[in-house]
């Protein structure tokens, strides 16, 4: 898939996301608004997570698609293999060594294509210093013939203000 196809896709999809006047609503269960056809794929994104805390690395590979692109602090990794070999073990020892509420989820298909984005809060341990952050993640999954793959990620956060 090109970058400039990728780039129109996701913002079609993340435009149709929020129905007219949704922004800043939330959904009937503390802000989770996932369609039902969207629910497969965000178990994957569900279990990405899981496997990133557990340090079950390979099965949060397995997750992805080889053409993964994973975007993150300004920075981007190209595919699955290049996630593997440069910020999987640091995202895998943070989610360790934090935890993680959500705030907000909406999911979303169209075809073969699923976004899932989700809003929260992540308080932890980064090296000797404590963090808490605000978060938010888009994931943009494909239907393949083995089942959702995760083809994209987004993460960003920012310091939680001071209390």
């Amino acid at each position: 898939m090109s970058r400039p196809f990728l780039a129109a896709a996701s913002a079609v999809l993340l435009l149709s996301a929020f129905p007219s006047g949704a922004m800043g609503q939330t959904g009937p269960d503390r802000g989770v608004d996932v369609a039902s056809e969207a629910q497969a794929a965000a178990s994957i994104v569900d279990a990405f997570h899981a496997a990133l805390e557990a340090g079950e690395t390979e099965a949060a590979l397995s997750l992805m698609a080889e053409d993964a692109m994973v975007f993150e602090e300004g920075g981007a990794e190209r595919s699955r293999a290049e996630y593997a070999s440069h910020h999987l073990q640091a995202d895998a020892a943070y989610a360790a060594a934090s935890e993680s509420t959500m705030a907000r989820r909406v999911g979303r298909t169209s075809g073969d294509l699923a976004w899932i984005m989700s809003e929260g809060r992540t308080v932890g341990q980064a090296g000797n210093s404590a963090t808490a952050r605000l978060t938010v993640e888009t994931m943009v999954l494909a239907r393949e013939p083995d089942g959702w793959r995760i083809k994209h990620i987004h993460w960003s956060s920012r310091a939680t203000p001071a209390a």
